[in-house]
């Protein structure tokens, strides 16, 4: 007779880890989305009445940085959802900390001190690109 190994809860310190990436993707995902389809479906004279820097600059910086964020959005949450590349989760989070690590740059270069929500959202993706890499990584739909 065979029998299948006892398993053992997860430790309480693992399942608030696990339900805090799970948080942080959730916030992500629709902020990066949103706002990349925002930006891309938003003239740009009325983006520049909000943001001034994007009447300031080529249209390109725009529009790049709006497909990315799009692309940031999905990646931090749709791998780890459907279990389809998971990996790639970790690489959409590198890719949204980065992007806002060079929004801070940018920001700070024009003088613009205003960052503190790049920053959380900084915060946010590295915590999901460290958890889902070496924590709680999602298992590979088999």
């Amino acid at each position: 007779m065979k029998t299948e190994p006892r398993r053992h809860p997860a430790p309480a310190s693992s399942r608030v880890l696990h339900i805090g990436l799970w948080a942080a993707q959730l916030l992500l995902a629709p902020v990066f989305v949103g706002g990349g389809v925002w930006k891309l479906t938003t003239p740009i004279t009325e983006l520049a009445q909000v943001f001034p820097w994007v009447g300031q600059t080529p249209s390109a910086l725009l529009y790049t940085t709006s497909v990315l964020d799009v692309l940031g959005g999905l990646g931090v949450l749709l791998p780890a959802l459907t279990r389809i590349r998971p990996g790639l989760t970790v690489l959409a989070a590198l890719g949204c900390a980065a992007l806002q690590a060079s929004a801070i740059v940018f920001h700070l270069s024009r003088g613009e001190t205003d960052v503190a929500f790049n920053a959380v959202l900084l915060v946010l993706a590295a915590f999901v690109a460290w958890g889902r890499h070496t924590r709680e990584p999602i298992a590979p739909r088999s």
